[in-house]
C-alpha cells in the first residue's frame, strides 16, 4: 500500500479541477491506497460552508466531500495560512480537517510516497 497525498490548490469555482482532485482521491482510496488530501491556496474555499455552486452553473459536489470519510480518507488537511489569508474562519468549515502550518505541510509532503497536485 502506497501513501498518496492529493493536493488541491484551485478554487472550487474554477472549472472542474476541485472535482477532479476529489475524484482522484476517491479512486485511489477505492483501490486500497492510503490516501490523504490537502486543501491549500484557493482550494480552501471548498471547505467553507454555505457554498452555492448553482450561481456559477456548477453541480453541487460539495456534498461529495463527505464521501472522503466513507472511503477511509481519514487524513484531511487544510493549510492554516491559506484559510487566514482568505478570511475563512476555521469554525465555519463544513468538513472536519487538521489545520497545518508550513512546517507541518513540509513534514506531510515528505511522509508520502506520491504527491498528486491538482
Amino acid at each position: 500500500m502506497k501513501n498518496i497525498l492529493v493536493i488541491q490548490t484551485s478554487s472550487p469555482f474554477d472549472g472542474v479541477k476541485c472535482r477532479e482532485a476529489l475524484d482522484t482521491a476517491l479512486i485511489f482510496a477505492a483501490i486500497d491506497q492510503n490516501v490523504s488530501i490537502l486543501f491549500k491556496d484557493d482550494a480552501v474555499f471548498c471547505l467553507h460552508e454555505n457554498q452555492n455552486p448553482a450561481l456559477v452553473n456548477l453541480k453541487d459536489y460539495f456534498k461529495t466531500l463527505k464521501m472522503l470519510e466513507l472511503y477511509d480518507v481519514e487524513n484531511i488537511y487544510a493549510c492554516k495560512k491559506s484559510l487566514e489569508l482568505r478570511g475563512i474562519d476555521i469554525n465555519s468549515l463544513h468538513l472536519s480537517c487538521e489545520l497545518l502550518d508550513n512546517n507541518q505541510i513540509k513534514t506531510i509532503l515528505n511522509a508520502n510516497d506520491h504527491l498528486v497536485t491538482m
